[in-house]
């Protein structure tokens, strides 16, 4: 039986929304529709998504394709991952015939594809295995999306040994991380200056995903508080081999029928109000 130890290939999705008034239906549709589907079956061993919601963007940052995403989703595929991938792709052309695809009208997503796991790590406190941290409950991550060119040579050899032995292990130190999981793009699409989807080449896409079980907005603050000294005794190693970070911050686990994060209250209403109220 395949486990997140021992999987070999994840989809990770960026979704972007076109048209802000569809939040709710892109929700419904994806939450009791896709998802489901996805994850009945065989060869789907989880899946999750999140939302980065308005607060989460004002606490991270996101540049390139990753500047405006609203989620991000992931799939872990059960060994043979080549067959339980086309059956995966299988499913969503059958939905598409359907006519059960509405989000394929308002939804871009403009990095997405293939990536492969290359660590998982925990903090010692949770006391269960990394193949078992995807399943255990999470409030949201923290996640790190960086384009890194030469992803190959010696320069990005070191960038990824300081992650592994001081990035990531210092993000465990932090209040609220239940543990990390690390990803490396294998086949990705991204979407070019005139819209259309084009294969990445030249560069490798890296993910660094930190599962929360406190108030993502915290762990960000107390991210942000320690980061600048973690790499006071060196280089910031990022320089040396063309590091481009795409999107950085806190994003939330997405909770059953809880889709008004992008709600706006009309402010010309009865009671008076000047400015557009977040809906309660």
């Amino acid at each position: 039986m395949t486990t997140p130890l021992t999987a070999t290939r994840v989809f990770f999705a960026f979704p972007r929304l076109s048209d802000p008034s569809r939040h709710r239906d892109y929700n419904e549709w994806h939450q009791l529709d896709h998802r489901p589907e996805n994850l009945a079956l065989p060869g789907v061993v989880h899946g999750d998504r999140w939302v980065r919601s308005p607060d989460c963007r004002t606490a991270g940052t996101g540049d390139g394709w990753l500047r405006d995403v609203d989620y991000m989703a992931m799939y872990w595929f059960a060994e043979p991952a080549k067959q339980s991938i086309r059956q995966w792709k299988e499913l969503g052309d059958t939905t598409l015939q359907q006519g059960r695809r509405p989000d394929l009208r308002w939804t871009a997503r403009p990095l997405m594809g293939i990536f492969q796991p290359v660590r998982g790590y925990v903090h010692p406190r949770v006391r269960i295995s990394a193949a078992a941290l995807p399943f255990r409950p999470h409030t949201g991550i923290q996640v790190l999306v960086s384009e890194v060119e030469d992803a190959g040579g010696p320069e990005a050899e070191a960038l990824f040994d300081w992650y592994d032995r001081v990035r990531i292990p210092r993000m465990l130190e932090l209040p609220g991380v239940a543990g990390v999981w690390s990803f490396r793009s294998e086949a990705v699409t991204v979407e070019g200056a005139d819209g259309s989807l084009k294969p990445l080449s030249g560069s490798t896409i890296r993910v660094t995903l930190a599962y929360l079980d406190a108030d993502p907005l915290g762990v960000a603050a107390e991210l942000a508080a320690r980061e600048p000294g973690w790499t006071a005794a060196e280089p910031p190693p990022d320089l040396a081999c063309g590091e481009r970070v795409l999107l950085s911050g806190p994003l939330r686990t997405i909770q059953p029928w809880q889709w008004d994060w992008f709600d706006q209250q009309d402010s010309r209403d009865e009671v008076g109000f000047d400015e557009p109220r977040t809906r309660e």
